[in-house]
């Protein structure tokens, strides 16, 4: 490692090669997790759908940060997100617990991706600290628009590219492989998880 990096650049290489892969590998043991206890025939499409949910709720907020500058409208949108993250993911194990068994794995992958997100927000803080001084005094003017970001990420610049196609194929698709999957179990055995369609 070059002995001059500095410390924010060092914060950086944290966010990006340690704090980012390990969301996506936690997101991988809960998705082989769902997939071990059958979630299509006991949690259904509703849970799957509410994974979705959940994956949308941080991955915005990273497409932001990996494209955009973190300004007062970036971090408002980063924070909002996390809250609406942690109450889906509330709602998740709640909704979960007493139709499929949740494994000691499940646990530990839920840990990860509940606190990961509290992390990357809290080293974007360090990052952007007057930024956050802006935030918090309401000295918003300037910063309220989207502005692609200058600074490159990455060894070779390229890593918001590389995260992402990452992501789309171990963070995206299986996820959608399990909505289908919910989805054809319940269309077969004439099922349905989702409330408003019980309602009638």
């Amino acid at each position: 490692m070059d002995p001059t990096l500095d410390a924010s650049t060092l914060v950086l290489n944290i966010l990006l090669y340690v704090l980012l892969p390990l969301w996506v590998v936690a997101g991988g043991v809960d998705w082989f997790c769902h997939r071990a206890t059958n979630i299509e025939s006991t949690a259904g499409l509703r849970e799957a759908l509410v994974h979705a949910i959940m994956g949308v709720q941080v991955g915005i907020p990273i497409l932001l940060g990996l494209l955009f500058e973190v300004n007062v409208l970036v971090l408002i949108l980063c924070i909002l997100a996390f809250i609406a993250h942690e109450i889906v993911a509330h709602y998740d194990v709640k909704y979960a617990q007493d139709l499929r068994e949740i494994s000691i794995w499940e646990v530990h992958a839920h840990s990860y991706l509940a606190t990961l997100p509290f992390f990357i927000l809290l080293l974007i803080v360090v990052r952007r600290w007057q930024t956050f001084i802006d935030f918090i005094t309401l000295n918003w003017a300037g910063s309220m628009g989207l502005e692609w970001r200058k600074e490159s990420l990455g060894l070779n610049g390229n890593f918001a590219v590389s995260y992402m196609a990452v992501m789309l194929v171990f963070g995206v698709m299986p996820y959608l492989l399990e909505i289908h999957r919910c989805w054809k179990w319940e269309r077969d055995n004439g099922v349905s998880s989702l409330p408003w369609r019980n309602s009638a």
